[in-house]
């Protein structure tokens, strides 16, 4: 899932400069916020999550048992909101995944190991699909025994008919991808405008118990794409348009209950799952309670107080930077965290800062270790040396502005860069979200870019109006913060959203306006190219590639911290939705 402007920031509310997910414990930085540095010592290496591409052995059920995990009991949740949406084709934020993951099965998904490891394996399939055509054509068979909450079989039209109802008028938050792909157009609804008036796909083909995709372009890694839940399917007799996001019918291993908007929902067992199905998931609890408006603060608390109920509990969202120093020290059993699906970068507006010699002076002044000082220190997360997360298959390390030895910055370095270019007293205008943190993290950017002999000016932006002031192809700034995070873990959701060219349009994704012919001819090269190991090698040498633009500033690899009850085992984290497994926890005798 992205946690770009149209989903996972927005969704969850976890903008860095919003500080809601900062954490205020000790990092081991020796940075005093106000400019000091680190060692390399200190410098934190984030590690990456292996990817694996399952095979039909994989794909087959029931999940891994764990460890001393036993079925039964009841689980609550503490939330502060309820989710935007559960139809599946209208789910989109890595918040609303959270609970589509045990109601809503793909036609692939990811098995994750104890180790942290994630494997693509089939889900409602037999396997992760056949490619063919270089991957302009894909089948997937369904598995049998995959069964809706009423005991219907999910077949081969449900499957097709939940890619169908993304062409609908009224689905507008789901992803699109397959959509432009099935249609070959970015303006998909023109030729197809959803299953309503009776009729199909004729990009899509049915026979038996397999589907096939005929893709306007080859799509090698498409078995990730049908792993979001945009494209889940829904029951064709079940179908109630507009209404399906109030009460979707489940096949998978619990399903709803009730829902009372904004106040509360209950996920009981869906009789009609089969484990034997299912590679990926347990579902050791009978039941699932959430609560919905209760502030972050309120729930690490009550968290914190272990008592009652809440000793069977854990938070949906992560701990406030108030209560999270407290949480370490007095409940360090039961805090997990991890890294989130997430990279932290500050953008350059290429457009503006068109001498690469220029950008590389502000990237090498830039004070990384006392930006992450200020918002929580290691706790934060890791030092990032690009803009692939360590979670996207084929990452590699690599460090071409030396930050990992230099987190502080070096602003005596990046004076000598403007020196020999003649660009000494170069202006830049560094735009930030105006709530207190980034008040803070305003006056070090400022010391360092002033100390490297930049003339600074800094423009305060409203944190509501963020995205639409930055997404402005003419906006008036030079240096200003974005994350990202891939909607599924290859390369081409990171890269081709923010380094093609196509989308340096107004409101477009490629935040630093970079055009470069060997970026754009790079991305198409890994786009097209069909075994994924040689494809995941060439997107992770497209990371150094787009690094070496100057392009944008790496901060950090995001990590996420949450708290749970004295009562729950085996709480961890999901790598793709940055909150707990609903479907890998269990109560405790």
């Amino acid at each position: 899932m992205s946690f770009s402007r149209r989903n996972f920031l927005i969704a969850t509310g976890v903008a860095v400069a919003a500080g809601s997910v900062l954490t205020a414990c000790s990092s081991g930085d020796s940075s005093s916020g106000t400019g000091g540095g680190v060692g390399k010592q200190e410098a934190a290496k984030a590690n990456a999550t292996e990817i694996k591409i399952g095979t039909a052995e994989d794909s087959k059920g029931p999940a891994p048992e764990v460890s001393g995990a036993k079925k039964g009991g009841k689980v609550f949740l503490l939330n502060d909101d309820d989710f935007s949406h559960l139809d599946p084709q209208r789910i989109y934020y890595a918040w609303n995944s959270l609970a589509a993951v045990v109601l809503s099965r793909t036609l692939t998904g990811y098995k994750i190991g104890e180790d942290g490891s994630m494997t693509l394996v089939g889900d409602l399939a037999t396997d992760v699909g056949t490619m063919k055509d270089g991957g302009k054509t894909w089948s997937f068979t369904l598995k049998d025994g995959v069964k809706w909450e009423d005991g219907s079989d999910v077949t081969v039209d449900d499957v097709r008919h939940g890619f169908e109802r993304g062409f609908a008028s009224f689905i507008t938050e789901g992803a699109s991808y397959a959509q432009m792909w099935l249609s070959g157009s970015a303006d998909f609804r023109k030729s197809y405008s959803g299953p309503y008036s009776g009729k199909h796909l004729k990009s899509i083909e049915i026979s038996g118990k397999t589907i096939t995709f005929r893709l306007s372009e080859a799509r090698p890694d498409f078995n990730y794409v049908v792993a979001m839940h945009s494209y889940a399917p829904t029951p064709v007799k079940k179908d109630t348009k507009q209404n399906y996001d109030k009460k979707p019918v489940s096949n998978g291993p619990y399903k709803i209950k009730t829902h009372v908007t904004d106040k509360s929902m209950v996920l009981v067992r869906n009789e009609h799952w089969d484990a034997a199905t299912d590679p990926i998931r347990n579902a050791y609890p009978d039941e699932f309670d959430f609560t919905f408006g209760i502030e972050a603060l309120t729930a690490a608390d009550r968290l914190l107080a272990d008592s009652g109920n809440d000793q069977f509990a854990v938070s949906w969202r992560t701990i406030p930077v108030e209560r999270v120093a407290k949480a370490t020290a007095q409940a360090k059993d039961r805090v997990f965290s991890d890294l989130g699906s997430g990279t932290s970068v500050y953008w350059i507006n290429t457009t503006r800062v068109t001498d690469k010699a220029v950008r590389e002076a502000i990237i090498r002044a830039w004070p990384t270790a006392s930006i992450r000082q200020l918002q929580g220190g290691a706790n934060r997360g890791d030092y990032a040396t690009g803009i692939m997360s360590p979670l996207v298959a084929g990452y590699e390390s690599q460090d071409v502005w030396g930050k990992l030895a230099k987190p502080a910055g070096d602003p005596a370095a990046a004076k000598k860069v403007l020196e020999k270019a003649g660009k000494t007293g170069t202006k830049v205008v560094y735009a930030y979200m105006n709530d207190p943190t980034n008040a803070k993290v305003k006056v070090v950017v400022e010391n360092a870019l002033k100390a490297a002999g930049f003339e600074v000016v800094t423009k305060p932006i409203d944190s509501t109006t963020w995205y639409d002031q930055i997404g402005k192809l003419d906006n008036p700034f030079d240096i200003y913060w974005g994350g990202w995070g891939a909607d599924w873990p290859t390369g081409y959701s990171v890269f081709q959203p923010l380094f093609d060219s196509a989308n340096v349009t107004d409101q477009g994704t490629n935040y630093a306006h970079l055009k470069d012919p060997a970026v754009d001819a790079a991305i198409k090269a890994a786009t097209a190219e069909p075994d994924q190991e040689k494809a995941n090698k060439m997107w992770a040498a497209l990371d150094k590639q787009v690094t070496e633009t100057g392009a944008f500033i790496p901060d950090v690899y995001m990590k996420r911290i949450y708290l749970h009850g004295s009562k729950l085992g085996n709480v961890k984290m999901d790598p793709n939705f940055d909150g707990c497994m609903l479907y890998k926890l269990y109560v405790k005798s």
